[in-house]
């Protein structure tokens, strides 16, 4: 009877198909969490075999077990069960891609001097085919002395022959680990000896290994927290002694490895004439100068225009059911606190989350079509040298376009950067694209005050749009070249991406993965939205003075006995709109607002503008509902209605002068563009960044940005 659940962990280089391989295998039955203490994803199915369940664990992509980014670190500490509460694997899968064997080999020999049990599985083998490419699945299985597949994972080629072999293995128990580098392996079986009397550490042979190849890395940072100067001084004593002063230890191994795999694949694999096929043809064009920069554009263009206004419908018919299902509750509850904490708090804070769903879901359908294609590495490629200029690199393109529909899944799409310096400086400028929230409270001033007056082909209200586009492009390229130059200061990383041959993609996978980023987001970022709604909503509801409600409720009473039919809705609607503004006034986010005026004074602003822009730090377009119940128009408004219109061009101070003038609308125009009124971007930056550091860090800096612009606009014009 089967006591413990027997895991299997699937590693491989990157681009190998590894991960459309488990989807393949374990289909819906997976889940993604994080490993502990780090934002690395860590994804695992449950897998039928013959022998029972198994539990598969998709270990990040890695070119080595030699440590040098957290992804690698990962994968180095699952293989030796080194991850806290995760136990080590029975066997483990290596995908490789049967197009590049050698390559993909080099990290096999790593994993098969684990001792555990392993399976080969041979991917993509119709695409090597095509090439020209013939491999002896029959003859390689003999020279590794494990089981090989040959598999074509998109298609789901071979893949009952893959579960027999993998039933088999895991049933084995570990063997006597082998050496392909027997002088490492002599040399660091000596130090495993010696630094288990220097302090009492629980570290294998092949980490020891790990630790003499990469040097200051992260292995050898963990050991080094123990006792400095006793471990650095004998990990260098062994270097210089595999070494003998003359090359790295890393070069000794690669010279060694590669020797015995150039013989093995030489023995194992033929190469024919390759057959052209049409993704030769499109790689031709798409590597072309100008042809390929032209497509690359179109194909942005499209993504663009895609989550921009594809994602319209859907949000606008998860707006009009959130407002449907808040209508019906609000007409079967009496009114009240309840009635509005359920209609206004919990459903309006629940839309608020999933009206940004069709945005993630399509932008991460292109993204992910792209990159199992091949085409996302060759547009990184192409971009690479942009956006260096800008002191990113160009894997930071896809994310800064997309953050100009939503800063969220921009902020999301990072995660294909791998570089954490690089990918940090890309979130810290994605808010600063103009999304799709802005664009209320900008239409609302813009119509407001900016006269509508035509130079030619160009209407005045057109181009003060365009630059505020632009003044948020500049913001964002301005804050990557700051973040660069001093707080992620470090030495540029070479930009190394290796271009995959064009595939189709497996489309179950592609929903599979499209379905559990929906899932992440729901769950990561609409925990901290849904809070902040409601306390939103408790902000503006209370409190509610009886006297207050007794005023208004006589009001009513008194209109009734005098009006009926239309006219009577007419004056109750009257009252109703004067009664909110009223209570919002006396409200805390009122009371707030005329609290933090002072601290907004300098720019002009009054307490109901800054009433407006506490109240839209869950979403910026909330300012434009604030606006229309402080101006008692309602809070049911748009940016075009021109009753709220009117109320802003016509609002008085007591004294008689203007609330807006165009200083304080061009200012609260800029204030927008650079404050990060976002608490949804706030959220996935913190999910994502795994800490509050970078969150606060970034809305301290863009808020002040937007204060010195306000103030600036205000004082000059």
């Amino acid at each position: 009877m089967q006591t413990e659940q027997r895991v299997i962990a699937v590693v491989g280089n990157p681009n190998t198909g590894k991960s459309t391989l488990f989807n393949v295998l374990t289909g819906l039955r997976q889940k993604t969490a994080n490993y502990p203490g780090v934002t690395v994803e860590r994804h695992t199915g449950r897998l039928r075999l013959s022998c029972g369940d198994v539990t598969l664990i998709d270990v990040p992509g890695a070119y080595s077990l030699a440590a040098h980014s957290p992804d690698e670190l990962v994968s180095s500490d699952v293989l030796l069960g080194k991850v806290p509460g995760e136990p080590r694997p029975n066997a483990v899968l290596i995908v490789v891609d049967s197009a590049n064997l050698r390559r993909n080999l080099f990290m096999a020999t790593q994993v098969m001097e684990l001792g555990l049990p392993a399976v080969v599985a041979l991917n993509m083998a119709d695409l090597a085919h095509k090439r020209g490419i013939d491999i002896d699945p029959d003859a390689l299985s003999r020279e590794l002395g494990i089981p090989v597949v040959e598999i074509a994972a998109t298609r789901s080629h071979g893949i009952e022959n893959l579960k027999q072999a993998l039933a088999d293995a895991v049933s084995q128990p570990p063997s006597e680990p082998r050496s392909f580098v027997p002088e490492l392996r002599a040399v660091a079986t000596q130090i495993k000896a010696r630094l288990a009397e220097l302090v009492e550490i629980d570290i294998s042979v092949q980490e020891t290994e790990r630790a003499l190849i990469d040097k200051e890395g992260a292995i050898e940072q963990r050991l080094l927290q123990h006792s400095k100067t006793d471990i650095a001084a004998l990990l260098d004593t062994a270097r210089q002694q595999i070494t003998g002063g003359t090359t790295s230890v890393a070069a000794i191994e690669a010279r060694a490895r590669y020797r015995w795999i150039d013989a093995v694949v030489a023995r194992v694999q033929t190469r024919g004439k390759s057959r052209q096929g049409v993704a030769d043809i499109i790689d031709r064009i798409t590597s072309h100068p100008l042809l390929g920069a032209l497509l690359f554009f179109a194909i942005m263009a499209t993504v663009f225009q895609a989550v921009f206004s594809w994602a319209g419908p859907m949000m606008d018919l998860i707006d009009a059911a959130t407002a449907a299902v808040g209508g019906i509750v609000a007409n079967n509850l009496p009114p009240g606190a309840l009635a509005s904490l359920i209609v206004d708090g919990v459903i309006a804070g629940v839309g608020s989350v999933v009206i940004f769903l069709p945005q993630i879901l399509i932008l991460f359908a292109f993204i992910i079509f792209l990159e199992d294609s091949g085409y996302m590495a060759r547009a990184a490629f192409l971009m690479d040298r942009l956006m260096r200029a800008c002191g990113l690199s160009g894997q930071s393109f896809i994310p800064m376009l997309s953050s100009f529909a939503c800063a969220v899944p921009g902020i999301m799409a990072t995660r294909v950067i791998p570089n954490e310096r690089d990918r940090l400086a890309t979130m810290l400028a994605a808010p600063f694209m103009t999304c799709s929230a802005r664009l209320p409270v900008y239409a609302l001033l813009i119509a407001a005050f900016v006269p509508d007056r035509q130079f030619g082909f160009a209407n005045l209200q057109g181009l003060v749009l365009f630059g505020l586009y632009m003044l948020g492009i500049v913001g964002g390229i301005f804050t990557a070249l700051v973040m660069k130059r001093f707080a992620l200061r470090g030495p540029t990383p070479t930009f190394l991406i290796e271009i995959p041959p064009y595939r189709l993609p497996n489309f179950k996978s592609m929903g599979i993965r499209l379905l559990e980023r929906g899932r992440i987001f729901l769950y990561r970022a609409g925990t901290v939205i849904f809070t902040v709604a409601v306390v939103i909503w408790a902000l503006v509801y209370f409190p509610r003075p009886d006297d207050m409600l007794a005023e208004y409720a006589a009001q009513r009473a008194t209109v009734a006995a005098q009006y009926d039919g239309p006219l009577l809705a007419v004056e109750l609607n009257a009252i109703d709109q004067t009664e909110a503004a009223a209570l919002l006034e006396q409200s805390y986010l009122g009371r707030a607002g005329k609290f933090v005026q002072p601290v907004f004074a300098p720019l002009g602003w009054d307490w109901k503008i800054t009433a407006g822009v506490i109240a839209s730090f869950p979403a910026r377009e909330v300012v434009v509902a604030v606006l229309g119940t402080i101006y008692a128009v309602g809070g049911d408004v748009d940016a075009t209605d021109t009753r709220l219109l009117n109320r802003l061009r016509k609002a008085q101070h007591p004294d008689g002068t203007p609330v807006f003038t165009t200083g304080i609308a061009v200012g609260l125009m800029i204030f927008f563009a650079f404050c990060l009124q976002c608490m949804a971007t706030l959220a996935v930056m913190r999910r994502e960044t795994n800490t509050w550091k970078w969150p606060v860090a970034a809305w301290l800096y863009m808020t002040s940005l937007g204060y010195i612009g306000a103030l600036l606009a205000y004082r000059l014009i």
